[in-house]
Protein backbone atom coordinates (compact mmCIF):
# COMPACT_ATOMS: atom_id res chain seq x y z
CA UNK A 1 0.00 0.00 0.00
CA UNK A 2 3.13 2.54 -0.10
CA UNK A 3 2.02 3.49 -3.28
CA UNK A 4 -1.50 5.00 -1.49
CA UNK A 5 -0.05 7.06 1.13
CA UNK A 6 -1.30 9.90 2.20
CA UNK A 7 -4.47 9.09 -0.06
CA UNK A 8 -7.76 9.57 1.78
CA UNK A 9 -9.56 6.04 2.19
CA UNK A 10 -12.81 7.60 0.77
CA UNK A 11 -12.59 9.26 -2.58
CA UNK A 12 -14.82 10.07 -5.31
CA UNK A 13 -15.80 8.23 -8.10
CA UNK A 14 -17.01 10.33 -11.41
CA UNK A 15 -19.38 8.00 -13.32
CA UNK A 16 -22.50 9.82 -11.51
CA UNK A 17 -21.09 13.23 -11.61
CA UNK A 18 -24.00 14.74 -13.75
CA UNK A 19 -27.25 14.71 -12.68
CA UNK A 20 -30.68 15.04 -14.72
CA UNK A 21 -30.11 16.71 -18.10
CA UNK A 22 -27.58 18.22 -20.19
CA UNK A 23 -25.67 21.10 -21.79
CA UNK A 24 -23.47 23.87 -19.61
CA UNK A 25 -25.27 24.20 -16.45
CA UNK A 26 -24.91 20.47 -15.70
CA UNK A 27 -21.46 20.74 -16.75
CA UNK A 28 -20.87 23.99 -14.58
CA UNK A 29 -22.81 21.71 -11.51
CA UNK A 30 -20.37 18.63 -12.19
CA UNK A 31 -17.07 20.87 -12.26
CA UNK A 32 -18.01 22.61 -9.17
CA UNK A 33 -18.88 19.11 -7.28
CA UNK A 34 -15.27 18.00 -8.34
CA UNK A 35 -13.57 21.02 -7.34
CA UNK A 36 -15.88 20.97 -3.67
CA UNK A 37 -14.90 17.10 -3.17
CA UNK A 38 -11.06 18.08 -3.18
CA UNK A 39 -12.07 21.26 -0.80
CA UNK A 40 -13.41 18.93 1.74
CA UNK A 41 -10.24 16.50 1.44
CA UNK A 42 -10.40 14.17 -1.17
CA UNK A 43 -7.31 13.33 -2.98
CA UNK A 44 -8.30 10.37 -5.12
CA UNK A 45 -10.68 10.49 -7.83
CA UNK A 46 -11.75 7.27 -10.44
CA UNK A 47 -12.80 8.11 -13.68
CA UNK A 48 -12.99 7.11 -17.49
CA UNK A 49 -13.21 8.09 -20.79
CA UNK A 50 -16.27 5.59 -21.59
CA UNK A 51 -18.15 6.88 -18.43
CA UNK A 52 -21.10 8.36 -20.52
CA UNK A 53 -22.11 10.90 -17.79
CA UNK A 54 -24.63 12.28 -19.12
CA UNK A 55 -27.30 11.36 -21.42
CA UNK A 56 -27.82 11.82 -25.41
CA UNK A 57 -30.11 14.34 -26.44
CA UNK A 58 -31.56 16.29 -29.34
CA UNK A 59 -28.24 18.30 -29.00
CA UNK A 60 -25.91 15.76 -27.92
CA UNK A 61 -25.05 12.77 -29.70
CA UNK A 62 -24.10 9.46 -27.65
CA UNK A 63 -20.10 9.73 -27.95
CA UNK A 64 -19.91 13.14 -27.64
CA UNK A 65 -20.94 12.03 -23.98
CA UNK A 66 -18.08 9.82 -23.67
CA UNK A 67 -14.81 11.30 -22.36
CA UNK A 68 -17.05 13.81 -20.30
CA UNK A 69 -16.24 12.99 -17.01
CA UNK A 70 -12.70 13.43 -17.84
CA UNK A 71 -12.84 16.64 -18.97
CA UNK A 72 -14.88 18.06 -16.30
CA UNK A 73 -12.52 16.57 -14.09
CA UNK A 74 -9.11 18.84 -16.47
CA UNK A 75 -11.54 21.76 -15.99
CA UNK A 76 -12.38 21.46 -12.02
CA UNK A 77 -8.65 21.16 -11.16
CA UNK A 78 -7.11 23.40 -14.10
CA UNK A 79 -5.96 26.05 -11.09
CA UNK A 80 -5.42 23.18 -8.35
CA UNK A 81 -2.20 23.17 -6.81
CA UNK A 82 -2.85 20.07 -4.38
CA UNK A 83 -2.03 16.56 -4.53
CA UNK A 84 -4.61 14.36 -6.09
CA UNK A 85 -4.49 10.87 -7.09
CA UNK A 86 -6.67 10.66 -10.38
CA UNK A 87 -6.75 6.91 -11.33
CA UNK A 88 -8.81 5.89 -14.89
CA UNK A 89 -9.29 2.91 -17.00
CA UNK A 90 -8.58 1.79 -20.61
CA UNK A 91 -9.44 -0.93 -22.53
CA UNK A 92 -13.38 -0.29 -23.39
CA UNK A 93 -15.00 2.82 -25.26
CA UNK A 94 -17.09 1.98 -28.22
CA UNK A 95 -16.95 -1.63 -27.73
CA UNK A 96 -15.93 -4.21 -24.41
CA UNK A 97 -12.57 -4.59 -25.28
CA UNK A 98 -9.74 -2.76 -27.45
CA UNK A 99 -6.53 -4.72 -28.82
CA UNK A 100 -3.23 -4.30 -27.46
CA UNK A 101 -2.17 -2.12 -30.08
CA UNK A 102 -4.97 0.24 -29.29
CA UNK A 103 -3.48 0.67 -25.79
CA UNK A 104 -1.22 3.44 -26.24
CA UNK A 105 -3.67 5.82 -28.14
CA UNK A 106 -6.28 5.62 -25.38
CA UNK A 107 -3.56 6.30 -22.84
CA UNK A 108 -2.71 9.44 -24.96
CA UNK A 109 -6.43 10.04 -25.47
CA UNK A 110 -6.54 10.03 -21.34
CA UNK A 111 -3.47 12.06 -20.95
CA UNK A 112 -4.80 15.03 -23.32
CA UNK A 113 -8.20 14.73 -22.28
CA UNK A 114 -7.13 14.93 -18.14
CA UNK A 115 -4.76 17.83 -19.09
CA UNK A 116 -1.68 15.50 -17.34
CA UNK A 117 1.66 14.74 -18.52
CA UNK A 118 1.47 11.19 -16.50
CA UNK A 119 -1.53 9.02 -15.24
CA UNK A 120 -0.98 8.18 -11.81
CA UNK A 121 -3.20 5.15 -12.07
CA UNK A 122 -4.12 3.11 -15.18
CA UNK A 123 -6.45 0.34 -14.83
CA UNK A 124 -6.77 -2.30 -17.80
CA UNK A 125 -10.32 -3.60 -17.67
CA UNK A 126 -10.30 -6.80 -19.54
CA UNK A 127 -13.46 -8.21 -21.10
CA UNK A 128 -13.61 -12.32 -21.45
CA UNK A 129 -9.40 -12.76 -21.26
CA UNK A 130 -8.16 -15.79 -20.05
CA UNK A 131 -4.51 -14.07 -19.79
CA UNK A 132 -4.24 -10.33 -19.31
CA UNK A 133 -0.57 -10.48 -20.07
CA UNK A 134 -0.36 -9.57 -23.09
CA UNK A 135 -2.26 -6.25 -22.64
CA UNK A 136 -1.18 -5.36 -19.37
CA UNK A 137 2.68 -5.96 -20.67
CA UNK A 138 1.50 -2.86 -23.29
CA UNK A 139 0.30 -0.85 -20.18
CA UNK A 140 4.00 -1.97 -18.13
CA UNK A 141 5.69 -0.48 -20.90
CA UNK A 142 3.95 2.43 -21.28
CA UNK A 143 4.99 3.09 -17.63
CA UNK A 144 8.76 2.17 -18.40
CA UNK A 145 8.34 5.15 -20.48
CA UNK A 146 6.86 7.63 -17.35
CA UNK A 147 3.32 7.83 -19.05
CA UNK A 148 1.75 6.17 -15.88
CA UNK A 149 3.00 5.52 -12.28
CA UNK A 150 0.84 3.06 -11.21
CA UNK A 151 -1.16 0.17 -12.92
CA UNK A 152 -4.30 -1.51 -11.87
CA UNK A 153 -6.72 -4.55 -13.23
CA UNK A 154 -10.43 -4.14 -13.01
CA UNK A 155 -12.94 -6.88 -14.00
CA UNK A 156 -11.02 -9.46 -13.40
CA UNK A 157 -10.85 -13.05 -11.92
CA UNK A 158 -8.42 -14.38 -9.12
CA UNK A 159 -6.01 -15.84 -11.80
CA UNK A 160 -5.62 -12.49 -13.56
CA UNK A 161 -3.54 -10.60 -10.81
CA UNK A 162 -1.00 -13.67 -10.45
CA UNK A 163 -0.69 -13.41 -14.37
CA UNK A 164 -0.36 -8.99 -14.31
CA UNK A 165 2.35 -9.21 -10.95
CA UNK A 166 4.24 -11.16 -13.01
CA UNK A 167 5.01 -8.16 -15.52
CA UNK A 168 4.73 -5.06 -12.97
CA UNK A 169 3.79 -4.78 -9.89
CA UNK A 170 -0.52 -3.99 -9.57
CA UNK A 171 -1.05 -1.28 -7.01
CA UNK A 172 -5.22 -1.70 -7.55
CA UNK A 173 -7.60 -3.69 -8.32
CA UNK A 174 -11.12 -2.61 -9.24
CA UNK A 175 -14.09 -4.81 -8.98
CA UNK A 176 -17.92 -5.12 -8.19
CA UNK A 177 -18.21 -5.94 -4.23
CA UNK A 178 -20.39 -4.65 -1.29
CA UNK A 179 -22.68 -5.68 1.50
CA UNK A 180 -24.35 -8.66 -0.33
CA UNK A 181 -22.93 -7.91 -3.41
CA UNK A 182 -20.04 -9.60 -5.29
CA UNK A 183 -18.74 -11.72 -2.28
CA UNK A 184 -17.91 -13.85 -5.13
CA UNK A 185 -14.96 -11.44 -4.94
CA UNK A 186 -13.72 -12.30 -1.14
CA UNK A 187 -10.94 -14.28 -2.12
CA UNK A 188 -9.51 -11.78 -4.58
CA UNK A 189 -10.04 -9.11 -1.15
CA UNK A 190 -8.35 -11.33 0.77
CA UNK A 191 -5.16 -11.89 -1.80
CA UNK A 192 -4.80 -7.94 -2.60
CA UNK A 193 -4.57 -7.66 1.14
CA UNK A 194 -1.93 -10.32 1.52
CA UNK A 195 -0.09 -8.27 -0.91
CA UNK A 196 -0.38 -5.23 -0.45
CA UNK A 197 -2.46 -4.14 -3.79
CA UNK A 198 -5.31 -2.20 -3.01
CA UNK A 199 -8.74 -2.97 -3.85
CA UNK A 200 -11.54 -0.17 -5.02
CA UNK A 201 -14.84 -1.39 -5.52
CA UNK A 202 -16.96 -0.57 -7.85
CA UNK A 203 -21.25 -0.60 -7.03
CA UNK A 204 -20.34 -0.22 -3.40
CA UNK A 205 -23.72 1.34 -2.75
CA UNK A 206 -26.08 0.61 -5.91
CA UNK A 207 -25.35 -3.30 -5.15
CA UNK A 208 -27.16 -5.43 -7.50
CA UNK A 209 -28.95 -2.61 -9.05
CA UNK A 210 -25.80 -1.51 -10.83
CA UNK A 211 -26.03 1.20 -13.36
CA UNK A 212 -29.72 2.34 -12.26
CA UNK A 213 -27.69 4.02 -9.40
CA UNK A 214 -29.19 4.52 -6.06
CA UNK A 215 -28.57 3.09 -3.01
CA UNK A 216 -29.23 -0.57 -1.87
CA UNK A 217 -30.77 -0.85 1.28
CA UNK A 218 -31.79 -4.32 3.03
CA UNK A 219 -33.18 -4.40 6.44
CA UNK A 220 -29.99 -4.82 8.32
CA UNK A 221 -28.48 -1.82 6.84
CA UNK A 222 -31.55 0.29 7.51
CA UNK A 223 -31.55 -0.93 10.83
CA UNK A 224 -27.84 -0.60 11.76
CA UNK A 225 -28.17 3.16 10.31
CA UNK A 226 -30.37 4.36 11.95
CA UNK A 227 -28.90 3.02 15.61
CA UNK A 228 -25.71 5.05 14.21
CA UNK A 229 -28.09 7.91 13.06
CA UNK A 230 -26.14 7.32 9.73
CA UNK A 231 -27.42 6.95 6.37
CA UNK A 232 -27.49 3.70 4.29
CA UNK A 233 -24.98 4.73 2.16
CA UNK A 234 -22.30 5.56 4.89
CA UNK A 235 -23.01 1.94 6.96
CA UNK A 236 -22.14 0.57 3.36
CA UNK A 237 -19.46 2.43 3.09
CA UNK A 238 -18.25 1.81 6.89
CA UNK A 239 -18.56 -1.96 6.03
CA UNK A 240 -16.52 -1.72 2.70
CA UNK A 241 -13.24 -0.25 4.50
CA UNK A 242 -14.23 -2.66 7.32
CA UNK A 243 -13.17 -5.39 5.24
CA UNK A 244 -8.86 -4.35 5.01
CA UNK A 245 -6.85 -1.35 5.45
CA UNK A 246 -6.06 -1.98 1.84
CA UNK A 247 -9.54 -1.17 1.19
CA UNK A 248 -10.73 2.44 -0.94
CA UNK A 249 -13.81 3.54 -1.56
CA UNK A 250 -14.85 5.69 -4.15
CA UNK A 251 -18.22 6.62 -3.91
CA UNK A 252 -19.91 8.43 -6.90
CA UNK A 253 -22.87 11.57 -6.63
CA UNK A 254 -24.51 14.38 -8.24
CA UNK A 255 -25.29 15.48 -5.25
CA UNK A 256 -23.08 18.08 -2.61
CA UNK A 257 -24.80 17.13 0.50
CA UNK A 258 -24.30 13.27 -0.77
CA UNK A 259 -20.38 13.72 -1.10
CA UNK A 260 -20.19 15.04 2.49
CA UNK A 261 -22.09 12.49 4.00
CA UNK A 262 -20.25 9.72 2.15
CA UNK A 263 -17.24 11.22 3.39
CA UNK A 264 -17.64 11.16 6.26
CA UNK A 265 -18.45 7.10 6.60
CA UNK A 266 -14.62 6.57 7.28
CA UNK A 267 -15.18 7.88 10.73
CA UNK A 268 -18.12 5.36 11.64
CA UNK A 269 -17.40 2.52 13.71
CA UNK A 270 -19.22 -0.49 13.41
CA UNK A 271 -18.94 -3.04 16.06
CA UNK A 272 -18.21 -6.78 15.19
CA UNK A 273 -22.01 -7.30 15.74
CA UNK A 274 -23.07 -5.02 13.11
CA UNK A 275 -20.12 -6.46 10.99
CA UNK A 276 -21.11 -9.74 11.32
CA UNK A 277 -24.98 -8.63 10.56
CA UNK A 278 -23.50 -7.32 7.18
CA UNK A 279 -21.67 -10.14 6.62
CA UNK A 280 -24.61 -12.08 6.63
CA UNK A 281 -26.72 -10.43 3.95
CA UNK A 282 -26.93 -13.07 1.21
CA UNK A 283 -24.85 -12.06 -1.75
CA UNK A 284 -26.52 -11.83 -5.48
Amino acid sequence: MEFWQGVRRVGFGTKRLAGPGSGSEVRAKAVSLVRRAVELGVNHLDTAAFYPTISPSDNVREMECLRWANEAVREALTSYDGDVVIATKVGALDRPLARPDELPGLVERELRDLGRDTLDVVYLRQQGLESVAEHFGVLAELRDKGLIRGLGLSNIKVHHLAQAQEIAPVVAVQNRYGVGFGRVNDELVRLCGEQGVAYVPYFALAGASRETGGVNTPDVVQQIAVAHDATPAQIRLAWTLSRGEHMLAIPGTSSVQHLAENLTAEFIHLSPTDIAALDAVPSS
